[in-house]
């Protein structure tokens, strides 16, 4: 198992991103997020999780332990492959992920494409005991969860991080008593609002 890579960023693909170690460029697959955040020419360290398969081995490289983990946990729910773990951590942080598993919130898995109702539940039934006590996963309800949520899938969905901060925060003002179940109308609202201001 390849752990973790460090070395230099020598190409950005739509995908992921290339790193140098040791002579040798390894291809990984990044979230959008992740790949944001290196250039052509930075040293990057990676946590990585390699997936084997009959016809290819495919690198992923996450930003830090934390998200490689809960990558891996995804994968040992029914009908999650890599593709789709790395999908819910392109629209969500883990902490995100984990409140949502603990507390059933259906809608905000199902803003994750590819993942339907049935899917979502399938997820909270074989994955809510096994996030039960990691890391920061209970404290989370001090925090606002839509305005969370709706933050990161708008930055998910390719949105930098400060507009995206920004709609929230119109729309908090906005709709100052919407809940969770109201994700899905306030994410179409945001992307009209982020789509006149580009």
């Amino acid at each position: 198992m390849i752990a973790s890579v460090a070395g230099t960023v020598t190409a950005l693909h739509p995908d992921g991103v290339v790193v140098r170690v040791g002579g040798v460029g390894l291809a990984v697959q990044t979230t959008p997020g992740t790949k944001a955040r290196l250039r052509v020419g930075d040293e990057a360290v990676l946590s990585t999780s390699l997936v084997v398969r009959e016809d290819s081995l495919t690198l992923y490289g996450f930003a830090d332990d934390d998200e490689r983990e809960l990558f891996e946990l995804l994968q040992t729910s029914s009908g999650v492959g890599p593709r789709l773990a790395q999908a819910v951590l392109t629209v969500h942080t883990p902490d995100t992920v984990r409140r949502a598993l603990l507390t059933e919130d259906l809608v905000a898995l199902m803003l994750v494409p590819g993942i339907g109702r049935k899917g979502a539940q399938r997820m909270v039934l074989e994955l809510k005991d096994k996030v039960v006590g990691t890391t920061s996963a209970i404290p989370l309800a001090a925090r606002s969860g839509w305005r969370d949520t709706l933050q990161q899938a708008l930055v998910g969905l390719g949105f930098q991080e400060k507009p995206a901060d920004e709609a929230v925060v119109r729309l908090s003002e906005a709709h100052p008593e919407a809940t969770d179940a109201d994700v899905p109308a306030l994410l179409r609202e945001a992307l009209a609002m982020l789509g006149r201001a580009r």
